[in-house]
């Protein structure tokens, strides 16, 4: 329009803002007010609120600011949704003080209402800045302002999210003594936050107040008490709660039992502990599949391990067991050094009539490279790949590390980069180990340092893969000699010991002499001499 002679209006400006506000666009909001000054176009309050509110929105709060001062200077006053905007603003950054500072130029304005008080105490208990939201509940105490119940309703909640219970405990008190109407919410909150803090008789005070106020406790609400009358060993109680909860025809879930299945199993009382399994069956729930769930919790805790196998082995006598159960033992025990036991799981699994999956394949491949059998590791990977399917990341890793281990360094960078052409989040040090070959082109020694170099400043440790990538990289396009020199630089920042440059020289040498045979072979078939060589009594050519 502009170079059609006609420069655009207001209106138009107010067009556009209005449409990349609508789509929280924030610096294009920016961009459209900045053509407006350099047109000379002026926005009307309403509009600059629009600009500043969207800015404050998208968490461009500074530029807001300098809208603002654009605002003063252009003699423009205030209105009080112009205040509300930039506090809240200054809350969600924690800037409390100069939020105060602006309340009291909103007070000369306008006395603020308890909504607004309201939306700034939303805003700092989103950002979890409690003693913010105290220093405003103040305030509007300090303003004669009467709170609602969504405002002792937002307070309270975000109090107890905040593992500040107690005070709002005491809000909850003044909620009761107004005679407003309670949420259920805010007695699910408080009881989590009592729960959470080892308080359970008052939480439990809390549920007879709930009911003994017309309210029916939902399942989160027995949950939470369940979960803290088992963590206070009174799971007799806690199964007690648990029959209430089936009387008033709430279907439990994995939170409902998972604290009494593991307190049956730290006090050992296995008979107890499938006694209440078959009854939760008998009520419809799907026990095998909350069996996973309870077996996955416990081993996240190293010392629970051993645990978790004693009730497998209690279970399986009473036929609960299956594959994802086996998949997570195993890969437990082998996570605490127990691989004697985790393959002794592998092979009842194999012996049972059940199918083992890419995941129980995936945990024994690393178990037989820690026992150093890289055939039975081979045979695991080799099942995985029979199903079509990609073996973990920890297994090729385990993989990589055993076959660089016994030297075959060849079948090693084949999974290297299977594992990077398929997975996503494939190890750095694998990337790394592709540098360090493509850098072994230059045949100079330093410059495949520097890349090892930078490999150790990202975080990743020199081992057997990255020394052998440096073998594989320098028998296929540099020398011996440069090879060489690459350990000796690593030596000199101590990378690697004097016995491992002996072990890695013996393991160049030997990986070039077998480089070499394999072209002379290759040769002989493209020339079509090894049948030659053969017919003439040669028994160096293999057969």
């Amino acid at each position: 329009m502009n170079m059609q002679g006609k420069p655009p209006t207001e209106k138009q400006f107010e067009i556009l803002i209005r449409m990349h506000s609508d789509a929280n666009r924030g610096l294009r909001v920016f961009y459209v007010y900045e053509k407006m000054k350099k047109f000379g176009v002026k926005p009307r309050v309403f509009l600059y609120n629009r600009i500043m509110d969207t800015l404050v929105k998208t968490n461009h709060f500074d530029l807001s600011m300098s809208v603002y001062n654009d605002f003063k200077n252009d003699g423009l006053m205030e209105e009080g949704i112009t205040f509300m905007i930039l506090i809240k603003g200054l809350c969600k950054e924690g800037r409390i003080e100069e939020a105060l500072k602006l309340l009291n130029q909103m007070r000369k304005l306008c006395k603020p209402d308890v909504f607004a008080y309201t939306a700034m105490i939303r805003i700092l208990i989103s950002e979890q800045n409690l003693d913010g939201c105290l220093r405003i509940w103040g305030e509007m105490e300090s303003d004669n302002v009467q709170p609602d119940a969504m405002a002792y309703t937002t307070l309270i909640m975000g109090l107890c999210k905040g593992n500040r219970v107690q005070k709002g405990y005491e809000f909850f008190k003044d909620m009761k003594q107004n005679r407003y109407l309670i949420d259920r919410a805010i007695y699910r909150s408080m009881i989590e936050g009592f729960v959470n803090e080892g308080k359970v008789g008052m939480a439990c005070d809390l549920l007879k107040d709930l009911i003994d106020s017309g309210y029916r406790a939902d399942l989160m609400i027995y949950n939470h008490l369940i979960k803290g009358l088992c963590n206070m060993k009174h799971v007799n109680k806690a199964l007690k709660l648990f029959r209430v909860t089936i009387e008033e025809d709430l279907q439990p879930n994995f939170d409902t039992i998972n604290p009494i299945l593991l307190s049956y199993v730290e006090l050992n009382k296995f008979d107890e502990f499938c006694k209440f399994l078959e009854q939760i069956q008998g009520l419809g729930c799907r026990v095998t599949d909350d069996l996973v769930k309870f077996f996955s919790l416990l081993v996240e805790k190293k010392d629970k391990v051993l645990m978790a196998l004693e009730v497998f082995d209690n279970l399986k006598q009473k036929g609960y067991n299956n594959v994802p159960i086996y998949n997570i033992l195993i890969h437990a025990l082998y996570e605490i050094k127990e691989v004697k036991k985790a393959l002794t799981l592998f092979q009842e699994l194999m012996e049972s009539n059940m199918e083992p999956d890419s995941f129980t394949y995936s945990n024994v491949v690393s178990c037989f490279i820690e026992i150093d059998d890289i055939h039975q590791a081979c045979t695991c990977y080799n099942k995985i790949k029979e199903m079509s399917l990609l073996p973990s990341v920890d297994a090729y890793v385990s993989l990589v590390k055993g076959l660089c281990k016994i030297g075959e360094i060849d079948a090693a960078f084949v999974l290297i980069r299977e594992c990077l052409g398929n997975v996503e989040n494939a190890p750095r040090k694998f990337m790394y180990t592709l540098r360090i070959i493509d850098m072994c082109r230059s045949n100079d020694a330093k410059k495949v340092m520097d890349v090892i170099s930078e490999m150790v400043e990202d975080g990743c440790r020199v081992d057997d893969v990255i020394c052998c990538a440096v073998i594989s990289g320098m028998c296929r396009y540099g020398s011996i000699e440069e090879g060489r020199k690459v350990f000796l630089l690593m030596r000199e920042n101590k990378m690697v010991t004097e016995s491992d440059l002996v072990v890695y020289d013996d393991l160049l040498v030997d990986h070039t002499k077998k480089k070499t045979a394999d072209l002379v072979l290759s040769g002989l078939k493209f020339f079509g001499l090894e049948s030659k060589l053969k017919a003439k009594g040669s028994k160096l050519l293999p057969s």
